[in-house]
């Protein structure tokens, strides 16, 4: 895996995904052992639009690993305000580091990044494209709740159009076995036909589509929600097809309804694992406070202002 690009969640290998998990393990349980790796080393994070996890992420982690870090969170702030190309700025940077995280608001920019560089570079989003490393931290956080990666039935709610974050989950999912999978959305917002095929199909794997949460959330192992992603769409014609505002609010009205649904039938699930949504802390408090332990792992991989770990929602 040295000197290698990750642009896709799929230029990883099955061998190389256990590889990845196995040393997360060995730093989560022994920091310390980690904290000189990257002594020397230097990170350029380039975001190209706002980012606040995954940008304090990438920062954080090498940091943490001993390393340094430059780069910009504005692209106004530098030659591209100029008129500087993606290929030139990439040339420039990877001169003066060691790798390159790089988050950008078009499809396939992290792809012509990696032509041009002659460090690594990590995809970090973009547009409603991929986002591997976001997967990467997905599957990491399936596997060490629920056991296991395969015979999962999987809930994915929210905008699957534009989420990249889906994008790239579903793709790294096919490579383990007998998963089910329920996709939740409007439909101005559905799964996009070229990842039916590509991901489903493809495979032969079976999924069924629906417009709301109801009658859904009992036979799940896992509900995946994600952000409506309104600085996608294309006009704003888009937003006023979908009923209710384009915000953590309209994502969250399932969630209330689901809440009112357990009070009538609390035995529906049985233990919540991890729940982190956008402002929406109070929803998780109600669940632990109301039903106790759940079996059904609630996750959003982005639009977490606070993430809430299970500790958190004991409080």
């Amino acid at each position: 895996m040295i000197n290698k690009h990750l642009i896709d969640p799929m230029d990883l290998s099955l061998e190389e995904l256990d590889e990845i998990f196995e040393l997360a393990h060995q730093i989560i349980q022994d920091p310390k052992k980690f904290s000189k790796v990257c002594d020397g080393k230097i990170l350029a994070t380039l975001f190209y639009e706002p980012s606040t996890r995954t940008r304090f992420s990438f920062e954080a982690a090498m940091m943490r690993l001993g390393g340094k870090i430059l780069g910009f969170s504005e692209p106004n702030s530098t030659s591209a305000s100029k008129g500087e190309t993606l290929a030139d700025t990439i040339k420039m940077v990877s001169i003066y580091t060691d790798i390159i995280a790089m988050r950008h608001p078009k499809e396939g920019a992290a792809r012509v990044a990696s032509k041009f560089s002659s460090v690594p570079v990590i995809n970090a989003g973009d547009g409603g494209h991929q986002h591997p490393t976001q997967t990467l931290t997905d599957i990491l956080t399936i596997s060490t709740y629920k056991k296991r990666l395969e015979g999962l039935k999987i809930g994915i709610c929210g905008d699957l159009k534009y989420g990249r974050t889906v994008h790239s989950l579903l793709k790294v999912m096919t490579l383990f076995d007998n998963n089910e999978y329920v996709l939740i959305s409007p439909e101005e917002l559905k799964l996009p036909n070229y990842i039916k095929k590509s991901v489903f199909e493809k495979n032969n794997i079976e999924y069924v589509e629906k417009r709301s949460l109801d009658n859904s959330i009992d036979d799940l192992d896992i509900l995946y929600m994600t952000r409506i992603q309104k600085e996608r769409f294309p006009n704003m014609a888009i937003e006023t097809e979908i009923p209710g505002p384009i915000t953590t609010a309209a994502a969250i009205r399932p969630i209330e309804k689901l809440l009112r649904d357990l009070r009538k039938n609390p035995q529906g699930v049985k233990e919540l694992l991890d729940f982190c949504f956008e402002a929406n802390m109070k929803w998780a408090k109600a669940f632990k406070k109301e039903f106790g332990p759940t079996s059904v792992m609630v996750v959003d991989p982005v639009g977490c202002d606070d993430i809430l770990s299970p500790k958190q929602v004991e409080e």
